[in-house]
């Protein structure tokens, strides 16, 4: 479907589980080199376990485990992703890094408040700058993996609102500013996912945000939310060639739900 990924070397954060190894998953089986991250190794060999036995060319699914909140961690991955094939083609950058869930902002803490940012924003934003240097030498494709509470307010997700509406201004400063380097930067914006950790854990515990999330599953206008899957081929879509005119763009892959008016 991509055969525009052969050869190229993909850094996807977030790939051990959800959208991310959705992701990583296409672009292997289209021959691109994916270096698999996620902030657990174990998680991480287990998600590349599972890439390579789909894999026509197993060699080309490479492990690099860390904390993309950790800015020094980031660098190191974005660098071992450079050794294998010359350099950087792609960043997805997706995952949230031990995120705060979501809550009403009276309660949360101070310390919850700096988490749940540095884990969602920073963590999506640092992937993209420690492999900046490698991008610009050859042009390539950034895809940020952001959320629909940027969109439209969403009660609980006040902070996880910020970060997606920051994602998006990024997405459309950053491409203004990389397409001298013929780098596009696009993002998704995701609504409810099911097939996701996040989704497991929504419907898994009965907590505020299980209340919050079980209302808009009745609002669905296509009766059901995306998988993870549906959201992968957008996400490819905007990382392969086939997207060449595509740039500073997010695009929103649920399902026709609008969280506006609640």
């Amino acid at each position: 479907m991509f055969s525009d990924f052969k050869g190229k070397v993909a850094l996807v954060t977030g790939a051990s589980g959800g959208v991310g190894f959705r992701v990583a998953e296409k672009m292997v089986s289209e021959g691109a080199y994916v270096v698999v991250n996620s902030r657990s190794q174990e998680n991480a060999e287990k998600a590349a376990a599972a890439l390579r036995a789909g894999a026509a060319s197993p060699g080309h699914v490479l492990v690099a485990a860390a904390d993309t909140c950790d800015y020094a961690a980031t660098v190191a991955v974005a660098e071992a992703a450079a050794r294998i094939n010359g350099g950087i083609d792609i960043v997805v950058s997706s995952g949230a890094q031990g995120a705060v869930r979501p809550m009403p902002f009276a309660e949360m803490t101070g310390d919850q408040l700096v988490t749940a940012f540095n884990s969602r924003f920073f963590a999506r934003i640092n992937p993209v700058h420690a492999a900046l240097p490698y991008l610009r030498q050859r042009g390539g494709s950034v895809v940020m993996v952001g959320t629909d509470a940027g969109r439209h307010a969403t009660p609980g997700e006040s902070v996880v609102g910020a970060f997606g509406a920051g994602v998006i201004l990024m997405t459309k400063t950053l491409a203004k500013e990389f397409a001298r380097w013929r780098i596009r930067v696009n993002s998704v914006s995701l609504t409810l996912t099911s097939d996701t950790p996040s989704w497991d854990r929504i419907f898994g515990e009965k907590t505020f945000q299980t209340g919050l999330f079980s209302k808009a599953l009745e609002r669905f206008p296509s009766g059901r939310a995306p998988t993870a899957e549906e959201v992968a081929r957008v996400a490819a879509f905007l990382a392969s060639e086939q997207a060449s005119q595509v740039n500073g763009q997010t695009v929103s892959v649920n399902g026709g739900l609008s969280f506006g008016g609640w």
